[in-house]
């Protein structure tokens, strides 16, 4: 079952869109410097919808003092990830990615008085990425050019006040490889669709009987637009 934050989907797009309709309009104005012109053509920037498909992990946490099987279940989830790329030639572009989400991690036992314990207990939060990577684009085939990348930076998990069980925020490294496709639809605008995969450590929010130890991934498919200088 997905969990979509939708108000806060629909602003960031729409937010996105608008930053990139008044790039696009800068662009048309500033088109009497070409030196100014050769480096915004290089420049592209996209808002995609994400489905985030996080993988069941399990691993030994320590619950009153004794070492415990817990059992770590993501739900699932949509968020916006907004892209900035910047293509000096088509093997060698580098790439910013910022992307939000709000889920819930399952575990199982959580906190349990005894060991053995079936208690699941979830932590709502909103987490934010932070990366950049290296992206290269491939030849153009029926209007369609093929692109891959890959990058490293931050997971910034924050648990919500309300369903977050009072625990600490949390940051993790993150690396990630992306593939996909872009297809023109006009001069300046385009569709982009596309699959990432993060790694990272399973976050424990500084807390011994949820520290399972262990590297997990989401899985993200999405597709967006985006506008090009």
């Amino acid at each position: 079952m997905l969990n979509v934050p939708r108000p806060l989907c629909v602003r960031a797009l729409l937010f996105c869109l608008l930053v990139a309709t008044a790039a696009s309009t800068a662009k048309a104005q500033t088109s009497q410097n070409p030196g100014l012109d050769h480096q915004l053509s290089r420049l592209d920037i996209g808002v995609a919808a994400s489905v985030i498909i996080g993988k069941d992990e399990s691993g030994t946490a320590i619950i009153n003092t004794v070492p415990t099987t817990v059992n770590l279940t993501p739900s699932n989830t949509v968020g916006p990830l907004v892209t900035i790329r910047y293509t000096v030639k088509p093997l060698f572009g580098l790439e910013f990615n910022y992307g939000y989400a709000r889920f819930t991690e399952n575990f199982t036992p959580f906190g349990a008085p005894l060991p053995g314990s079936s208690l699941t207990g979830g932590v709502q939060q909103n987490t934010a990425e932070y990366t950049f990577g290296y992206v290269a684009h491939f030849r153009e085939r029926h209007g369609i050019t093929p692109f891959a990348g890959a990058g490293l930076g931050t997971l910034d998990f924050r648990p919500t006040p309300n369903g977050g069980e009072g625990l600490l925020p949390q940051a993790r490294a993150t690396y990630y490889y992306t593939i996909g496709g872009d297809y023109m639809l006009s001069k300046h605008w385009g569709a982009r669709a596309q699959f990432r995969e993060q790694f990272f450590l399973a976050p424990d929010f500084e807390t011994n009987y949820l520290t399972i130890k262990q590297h997990t991934t989401n899985f993200q498919p999405g597709f967006g637009f985006f506008v090009h200088f």
